[in-house]
């Protein structure tokens, strides 16, 4: 908000020469209005607070929604299996990223590689961090994990989830936000000096951040131990092992749309920024129209997707149509403050066919992912990167990120090769960063037989083999048969 000064010496001549205490009079009128000011100070931070505080309970909302998707995209026998690992996501998420993750991602002043002060929340609140802003960084990390678990799902050891998901929210991911999220970041766009190709990258609210990072991280999981057994056939054809509730997964899709409306509106932190285009224009415009493009990207991508599936299989299935839009909203994130509307349908558009053609050579190359969590949040988000490097314009980078006047925007609208190149670095150097790290630890958890469960505890299912029974009441549950026999 604006701010007003109030002088004393400016306003004691209004009183004119016949006012024996002028001074007192102008002082105390100051004083007044100086007290009224900073209680509209104090409001604007609270009403900003809250609106933090309200997207991070939806992002976090968006947990339920990843784990009625990947409830109702495995098969039934597993079902308890892959609800646990999302409730172990965000519980061990919690802990790594309280103790190292914030740190890591935040803790300014640092260097441009990692953070290095604010481990367990040590100095807070302070002038740059409110305990809100962790909260809502906390949601958004544990969103990379639960990505990575829908590619290695059904066939992963519960031992390895928590490994690796401690470690991705704890350090792998915290690093890549670093980089391109905060201000001492060497690519971050909010840097006031030395931008990358004079720029930064715009990864908004995450295409690259926390989308790429999770898809990535769960390629490398589901290469690793390999398709789930049955998923293609001796002569190398795929074989539908489909998920047994398409109920559940429309569910969930509708809980992580709803959830998506804190994931990118929220990420401008603050919504009482006035700009100076207008009276009426401010940054509750901004976030308002972040809205608008998230929701025509994934509705976009969402009929894309019906209609080309239409052709190819001669089905109309829903579940590819939830995919599809998710697909649409992945791409989206990175640009979604910066982008008109009718932009955020081409991106949606082309997400739709990067994912069915992605989807395409996984089958190809015999490449497993019974959510396909890679080829959604990896390849869509990779796409949305490079979109937003073409369609970002002038005016709202301007806006959204102030500062920085002629820096580069969106190539198809004029704004030269800079915002582009950027963005192509990021997309390499967060595909080398999780090669690097989550790479290796797969490949270790492979070799001390931690990552994938026997053939005999596949074929069975997890839910019977290590967790007590289904998830659901079959009459050939054994536990079923023991109380019915009691009953009788």
């Amino acid at each position: 908000m604006a701010s007003s000064i109030c002088s004393a010496e400016q306003l004691a001549p209004l009183f004119g020469q016949n006012i024996t205490n002028a001074a007192a009079a102008a002082d105390y009128i100051c004083g007044q209005f100086t007290a009224v000011s900073d209680r509209f100070v104090d409001t604007s931070y609270a009403v900003d607070s809250t609106y933090i505080l309200f997207s991070a309970y939806l992002v976090f909302a968006m947990q339920l929604g990843f784990a009625m998707l990947c409830a109702g995209s495995v098969r039934a026998k597993n079902t308890m299996n892959i609800m646990l690992t999302n409730v172990l996501d965000a519980a061990a998420g919690g802990i790594f990223y309280y103790l190292f993750g914030f740190a890591f991602a935040f803790g300014a002043p640092s260097n441009g590689f990692i953070g290095k002060h604010f481990f367990g929340l040590s100095e807070m609140p302070s002038s740059l961090f409110d305990y809100s802003f962790f909260l809502y960084q906390w949601a958004f990390a544990i969103a990379a994990a639960g990505i990575t678990s829908g590619s290695i799902a059904e066939r992963t050891q519960f031992v390895a989830y928590l490994i690796y998901s401690s470690f991705l929210t704890g350090f792998v991911y915290p690093v890549v936000s670093h980089w391109f999220w905060s201000t001492d970041g060497w690519a971050s766009a909010g840097k006031t000096e030395n931008l990358l190709f004079g720029s930064g990258v715009i990864d908004f609210a995450g295409s690259g951040v926390v989308h790429m990072v999770g898809g990535i991280a769960g390629l490398y999981g589901a290469l690793i131990e390999g398709p789930r057994i049955g998923r293609f056939d001796h002569e190398g054809r795929a074989v539908a092992l489909r998920g047994h509730s398409a109920s559940l997964v429309v569910l969930g899709t509708f809980l992580l749309w709803f959830g998506w409306y804190g994931f990118n509106p929220g990420s401008f932190f603050k919504i009482l920024s006035p700009y100076k285009s207008g009276e009426y224009y401010g940054q509750w415009s901004a976030v308002g129209r972040t809205a608008v493009t998230t929701t025509l990207a994934g509705c976009t991508a969402a009929l894309t997707t019906l209609f080309t599936k239409r052709v190819i299989s001669g089905h109309w299935v829903v579940t590819d149509v939830c995919n599809g839009l998710l697909g649409g909203f992945a791409a989206i994130t990175s640009g979604c403050s910066v982008v008109e509307p009718w932009a955020a349908v081409i991106c949606g558009f082309v997400a739709a066919l990067v994912l069915i053609g992605c989807n395409k050579l996984a089958q190809k190359v015999k490449y497993d992912d019974p959510l396909e969590a890679a080829q959604l949040h990896g390849g869509c988000g990779a796409w949305g990167i490079i979109f937003t490097g073409l369609f970002a314009t002038k005016k709202y980078v301007n806006e959204v990120y102030p500062g920085q006047p002629g820096r580069p925007y969106g190539l198809f609208m004029g704004g030269g090769y800079g915002l582009l190149a950027a963005h192509i670095i990021q997309i390499v150097v967060i595909i080398g960063w999780v090669s690097l790290t989550m790479g290796p630890l797969f490949y270790i958890l492979h070799k001390l037989n931690l990552l994938r469960i026997s053939p005999d505890d596949e074929l069975s299912g997890m839910d019977l083999t290590r967790h007590g029974g289904f998830a659901y009441a079959y009459e050939d549950d054994p536990q079923n048969h023991t109380k019915m026999g009691e009953q009788i």
